[in-house]
Formats: structure tokens, sequence, C-alpha cells
């Protein structure tokens, strides 16, 4: 039995696709498990500087919930780059209009702020309804 520990290395990991129901889930819970598994802490062989993780697939992100106040009161800020170009809405609205935006951004602010970061972000996909064109063989995110 070796007594050093192994690190994986790109390309040394199988990726499955997981999928995520989010139909009645909590945002903030549910984004956690997402970050979880595209980071790869969930697999025994997770390296820190190796993006070990899997694929996301999130269906019917219109019926995600927030507890509480928080769709009249958090507000979700866009920033065009010009000067007064500031725009505020409440997160309801934000998530009547665009529902992926909130449940990418609710992700991405739990994944290292990297490049290795950004690679990973882009395993999440996300979309509106039932329907998506990953027809794999899913497995379904422990939830």
């Amino acid at each position: 039995m070796p007594r050093q520990t192994t690190f994986a290395k790109n390309g040394d990991t199988d990726r499955a696709w997981r999928h995520v129901d989010a139909d009645g889930q909590i945002l903030g819970r549910m984004a956690v498990k997402i970050a979880t598994v595209l980071m790869g802490k969930h697999r025994p062989g997770y390296t820190p500087h190796v993006d070990t993780g899997d694929y996301v697939v999130v269906t019917n992100a219109e019926h995600v919930v927030v507890t509480g106040r928080k769709a009249e009161q958090k507000k979700v800020l866009r920033y065009s780059g010009y000067p007064g170009g500031l725009k505020v809405r409440t997160l309801g609205s934000e998530m009547e209009k665009h529902p992926e935006r909130v449940i990418e951004s609710a992700v991405r602010r739990m994944l290292p702020k990297t490049r290795l970061g950004r690679a990973m972000i882009k395993k999440l996909k996300v979309y509106r309804g039932t329907e998506h064109p990953h027809n794999n063989a899913m497995q379904p995110l422990d939830s």
C-alpha cells in the first residue's frame, strides 16, 4: 500500500452528467449541492488545483423557491459599464424574467474566483422548462 497522497491530473477523471429538478427546491441549498458537484468535492479523489467535477443540468428553473421576504427585499444589480448604467431589480422580478441567471449567479458565487472556477461554471447547464438537449445517461443529484 503506497504511503503517499495521489493527486488527480487533468484528464484523469471520468465526468458524469447529473440532473437536478429545481421544482420546489430552495435556491441556496440547491446551489450548495450543485457547486459541490461542479468542484468535484463529492469524489474521494478531489484535488483542489484540478477540475474533477461533473456536469450538472438543472431543469424547471422557474419553479425554484426563496424563503422569507427575499423575493421583495433582495436586490439584483447589473452594471452596463457606462456612467449611470446601474440597473437595480428585485430578486422576484429577476426570477420571473431570467430564472436561469439567478441560479447561475448563486452557484458562481460559491465557486473559486479563479480560472479554475470559470472553467467549472461552464459545466453548469440551466433550463427554464423540463426539456433540454443533453440526453446522456444522467444520474440524479442526491437531494
